[in-house]
């Protein structure tokens, strides 16, 4: 999705998104500045790392040694600036705050955070509006994630396996367009994925530690999974969707398409109201 249009849907999104900014006082650009961020490790048994984000781009990364989140937040509106509360182990990322009045005119703001993610076990959740993310969490040791954002281009990639076992990845989203990669290295038992009306590519390649189960919840949208040949999987659809297609080594009874192999199993459930489903190997 053209960012224009990420940014002109941020006004729809804003309120859900905790960031309230009073663009009736002034949208003008002020001077670009650029924080530092660095939270160390706090002395907790668990951690709850929360991002509250707004609009603009979000990246995310391994690599904060010795701290719990590393980087910087560049920004060209006072309202936008970076707000840190920390509570023992619930560490909260967020947009400043302040009043929505009028249409904001977004061409000329900037919003950046770069962060890095350190190598101590927590619990992740993203709460986001219309914006642009590029995660990678290959290797950070994730023992939840809780992913919703508004109309949003996202890429997350595992593109190493987490060393910790995830309970539970639930991904909620709107009309958006998401490619979530290397799901198998998420180390996930269970994985909700919701959506509206979008493009939705769910990539399980990597290295499946465990039996693992999926639900996506989807409007009308374009669907597309990608189960690497060798892995025994089940995709089950509900009868709302006629046009699914799946390569020549799967098999197909029903609603209920399987591909056999050896190893953890990977089992997927689809409601979809309407849409078009493809599984690539």
């Amino acid at each position: 999705m053209p960012k224009p249009i990420l940014l002109a849907l941020l006004v729809f999104v804003l309120a859900a998104s905790a960031c309230r900014i009073d663009f009736a006082q002034s949208n003008t650009p002020a001077p670009e500045v650029t924080e530092e961020i660095n939270i160390p490790i706090p002395d907790s048994e668990s951690i709850h790392l929360t991002l509250e984000f707004g609009a603009g781009d979000l990246s995310l990364s391994p690599g904060a040694e010795g701290y719990l989140v590393r980087g910087t937040a560049t920004y060209n509106l006072p309202a936008f600036k970076l707000e840190i509360e920390t509570n023992a182990g619930d560490i909260v990322l967020r947009q400043g705050e302040s009043r929505v009045s009028g249409l904001p005119n977004f061409e000329n703001l900037k919003n950046e955070w770069a962060l890095q993610l350190g190598n101590r076990s927590m619990a992740l959740e993203i709460r986001a509006g219309a914006y642009q993310g590029r995660f990678d969490l290959g290797g950070v040791p994730l023992t939840s994630l809780d992913v919703s954002d508004g109309a949003s281009d996202v890429t997350l990639d595992f593109s190493a396996l987490n060393p910790e076992k995830m309970s539970l990845f639930t991904y909620k989203t709107g009309a958006s367009n998401i490619s979530l990669k290397n799901l198998a290295n998420a180390n996930f038992v269970s994985m909700v994925f919701e959506s509206g009306a979008g493009n939705y590519k769910l990539d399980f390649n990597g290295e499946l530690q465990r039996d693992a189960s999926v639900v996506i919840r989807s409007g009308m949208s374009n669907l597309t999974l990608v189960i690497p040949a060798g892995c025994p999987a089940t995709v089950r659809v509900n009868e709302g969707i006629s046009n699914v297609q799946f390569p020549e080594t799967w098999s197909k009874n029903g609603t209920l398409y399987t591909q056999t192999g050896e190893g953890p199993a990977l089992m997927v459930v689809i409601e979809m109201g309407a849409g078009n489903v493809q599984i690539l190997p």
